[in-house]
């Protein structure tokens, strides 16, 4: 029960961290906040870490741990491209049913053996990503965002489509399949820094995530200078940027305990619930609107993550 509270948890602050990311990454450059929020991300895991040191690690720890991190830095980079490229709704669930499906096939090599409802759930996938990839009618749209910026878009482009780089004045996203491709690339990412986090294994405390996180900021200030991206964001997407960081490290030290109490296939599945937190934000905040196509695929989504986990459990 603890690693399903705790991995539930993750997937709160996972998709919290999305959300804010969507919205920065509207604003500001996609490398700009992802090397301001990998900064805090790492302030924020050096706090934790002498309350949860333990003994010194291991080196293969801290390699799975390094491994992790950089999992979770293309991830990131892929998901926040995706953000800008389409809806909330199209990367981000996208993006969960990877993670979980490349996981529980991960436990799979590594000795799990996932039932046949598990495996269900993985086929439930394939609908899931035809139905929140469909193209939705434009409907002009205004919203504001946290601060009182107002921002322009439509029904298919989703909440925050501002300016970017590239967009003259009323510039909308509207590439979908680019945005699929973001949220795929963006599971295969996120798998990785699940399964790197487990094998870490328990006995080294948060040495593993501290390793992540020197990691990521490290390959995130590795393309800032190869971009010659290496400054911050503008003054009113800072925020969001540390918000972003801060929120998705304490997505992954929960997902770390959690991995550790329970199985990868269940713990991976459950912190992948995270686009529900981040559609919700955003049809909450945002007034997002979602056509009965992606409510499907969504609910189809949901399903298979639903059905992944009580299959793994079993």
């Amino acid at each position: 029960m603890l690693a399903i509270v705790l991995a539930l948890a993750s997937a709160i602050g996972y998709g919290s961290s999305d959300f804010a990311a969507g919205l920065a990454s509207r604003r500001a450059g996609i490398i700009q906040v992802t090397l301001l929020a990998s900064l805090a991300s790492t302030v924020v895991v050096a706090a934790a870490l002498p309350f949860a040191a333990s003994h010194p690690p291991s080196a293969a720890a801290l390699a799975w741990g390094a491994g992790a991190g950089l999992g979770g830095t293309a991830g990131g980079l892929a998901l926040y491209f995706g953000f800008r490229q389409a809806a909330f709704s199209v990367a981000g669930p996208l993006s969960a049913v990877g993670a979980a499906g490349f996981s529980v096939l991960a436990g799979l090599l590594f000795g799990e053996r996932p039932t046949a409802l598990a495996m269900t759930g993985i086929v439930l996938a394939l609908p899931a990503i035809v139905g929140v990839s469909a193209s939705a009618a434009s409907a002009d749209r205004k919203a504001e965002i946290p601060g009182g910026e107002e921002i322009v878009g439509d029904e298919e482009n989703s909440p925050g489509a501002t300016d970017g780089p590239g967009r003259g004045p009323g510039g909308t996203l509207g590439r979908p399949a680019a945005g699929v491709l973001g949220g795929l690339i963006a599971g295969a990412g996120f798998a990785l820094l699940f399964i790197g986090l487990d094998r870490a294994g328990p006995g080294s405390g948060l040495w593993p995530v501290a390793a992540a996180s020197v990691a990521e900021l490290a390959s995130a200030f590795g393309v800032a200078a190869v971009t010659g991206n290496v400054r911050l964001p503008g003054a009113g997407t800072r925020r969001l940027a540390v918000i972003t960081g801060a929120t998705g490290a304490a997505g992954t030290i929960l997902y770390f305990f959690a991995t550790h109490e329970g199985f990868l296939a269940v713990t991976a599945v459950l912190t992948s619930l995270y686009p529900a937190v981040t559609i919700v934000l955003a049809r909450t905040v945002l007034g997002e609107r979602l056509t009965g196509l992606r409510l499907t695929g969504l609910a189809l989504a949901g399903a298979c993550v639903a059905l992944i986990a009580v299959g793994g459990a079993g």
